[in-house]
């Protein structure tokens, strides 16, 4: 709301500006959020207490562990309804509500929140912790991984061959200075392109000539050039220049010639002669990697699943939702390190937005992820929110409701901004719970023997004497290595 009512008054009021900066509108919605939780939580909890909507510890655990958890029976649960209220009421408020990453991964959170809510709705009616089967809760997550996975596979989030966008261009002074260099003449490919602009974009250019930086009318005016000249289907000629080394998809264009080209390919094949011209200027684009899954520590090192990608996205879906939900076992565990995936997860949806820094640290470039930004700014606020209240002692667990719902929004935060394959570093913590069933469940069945007390591997440590709120600190800790390892991931050439 903020934003377009920024959009539609700062012609007037130049000083609205300020909201529409992606910064500002993701510090708004974690704000918001968090204050929204702070204000009506208590209100919630009353509620859910009143209808006798607690959570049920089951006798017939490991004794030890029943004994250390007996004290939390009756604790309201579907404590999860807090933090997706209040998510979306903050980017309601402050995102851009039309931007598709932001409602796809805002669709997940509530979908896989619809089967988290009727698992612990069954639970409750029942009076008991057995809610949906298992059969049923996984039917729920895979619909809702196979939705998301055929609208990724058929709507490509990379980048679209079909403009120039000024976050496109990272050496805004670099491609000044190829193109009016070239204005004298000749048939160099940036002549032609100089050739082809607006008389008013070339009036501005060489009037700008010489200055320290262009202004924002500068740089329009060169966006508007290079737009025009993207559907020329004479803008390439053999005879005047060629890149020396073309890509195979370019040098496959080249080789058809652009008279047989599509309209759709002249466009593609334009924007990369952009590229290959002005090299240290307009970004590279890659749209054909939306199926493919680029590999953490490598520039060029690309996994293609081609249509297997759709089942690859369902798995991420299904094993993460899966990961916090088993991760969820003790006092604030399974939200703090929730928060600190959100977190890095944002700062990666920043980084790809732009490109420039994704150009740098050779990260695929998705530029509608700048929403996703805002949207991890309003999941961690209702995030903090949720944890004020679910700290040792617990006043409210997150149930079914809340840990699907965050696993799913991670997913949706790793396959929307490219970074599939660095999601178990991301969510280490809840890679290494959910491997600690596998283990422990493999070893059962084949030689009768469990290789911890207890799976997951948050009651293992309780069983060998740590008190709840030592786990819960030291699996934080290992949560936060985990995230700035991630982060600390540079990609290389591949030789």
């Amino acid at each position: 709301m903020f934003y377009y009512l920024a959009d539609m008054l700062m012609s007037r009021f130049s000083v609205l500006n300020v909201l529409t900066y992606h910064t500002v509108r993701a510090g708004g919605a974690a704000f918001t959020a968090f204050a929204l939780t702070l204000l009506f939580g208590p209100a919630i909890i009353r509620r859910l207490r009143e209808m006798k909507i607690g959570q049920i510890i089951k006798k017939d655990h490991v004794a030890d562990l029943h004994a250390l958890h007996k004290g939390k029976g009756g604790t309201p649960t579907m404590g999860g309804i807090m933090i997706i209220l209040a998510t979306v009421f903050a980017l309601v408020l402050w995102g851009r509500l039309t931007n598709r990453l932001l409602l796809a991964s805002t669709l997940v959170l509530l979908a896989l929140g619809a089967v988290g809510f009727l698992d612990d709705y069954i639970k409750l009616k029942r009076k008991h912790n057995d809610g949906l089967s298992a059969r049923a809760k996984f039917a729920g997550q895979i619909l809702v991984g196979l939705v998301l996975g055929v609208y990724l596979y058929f709507n490509p989030v990379t980048v679209s061959a079909s403009a120039v966008y000024p976050r496109d261009i990272i050496g805004w002074e670099r491609l000044e200075t190829a193109l009016t260099d070239a204005a004298g003449g000749g048939e160099s490919l940036a002549a032609r392109i100089w050739g082809r602009f607006p008389e008013k974009v070339k009036g501005r250019l060489l009037d700008a000539r010489g200055h320290e930086r262009l202004d924002e009318e500068d740089r329009r005016a060169v966006l508007l050039g290079l737009n025009g000249v993207l559907r020329d289907r004479t803008l390439h000629s053999a005879a005047s220049w060629t890149p020396d080394n073309p890509t195979p998809e370019l040098a496959g264009f080249l080789a058809r010639g652009f008279p047989a080209l599509s309209e759709k390919e002249v466009v593609r094949a334009n924007r990369l002669l952009l590229e290959a011209a002005f090299p240290d200027a307009v970004a590279q684009s890659r749209p054909d990697l939306h199926t493919k899954l680029g590999v953490p520590g490598f520039k060029d090192l690309f996994i293609p699943l081609g249509f297997l990608y759709v089942l690859f996205v369902v798995l991420v879906v299904v094993s993460m939702s899966n990961g916090v939900n088993l991760t969820d076992g003790l006092d604030g565990l399974a939200a703090g390190v929730s928060v600190i995936s959100i977190i890095t997860y944002a700062a990666i949806a920043y980084i790809v937005s732009r490109a420039d820094w994704s150009h740098y640290l050779f990260l695929t470039y998705v530029p509608e992820a700048s929403e996703l930004f805002v949207f991890g700014g309003a999941l961690l606020g209702a995030g903090l929110g949720f944890l004020w209240f679910n700290s040792h002692p617990a006043e409210v667990f997150m149930g079914d409701t809340g840990s699907l719902s965050l696993g799913g929004a991670i997913a949706a935060l790793a396959l929307l901004t490219k970074q599939e394959l660095l999601l178990p570093i991301v969510a280490g913590m809840f890679a290494l719970e959910a491997l600690s069933v596998v283990i422990q469940v493999a070893s059962f069945k084949t030689t009768g023997r469990r290789v911890f007390r207890m799976a997951p591997l948050h009651h293992h440590f309780e069983l060998l004497g740590w008190v709840e709120t030592k786990v819960t600190m030291r699996f934080w800790i290992v949560a936060l290595l985990f995230a700035l390892m991630s982060l600390g991931t540079d990609r290389k050439s591949v030789v």
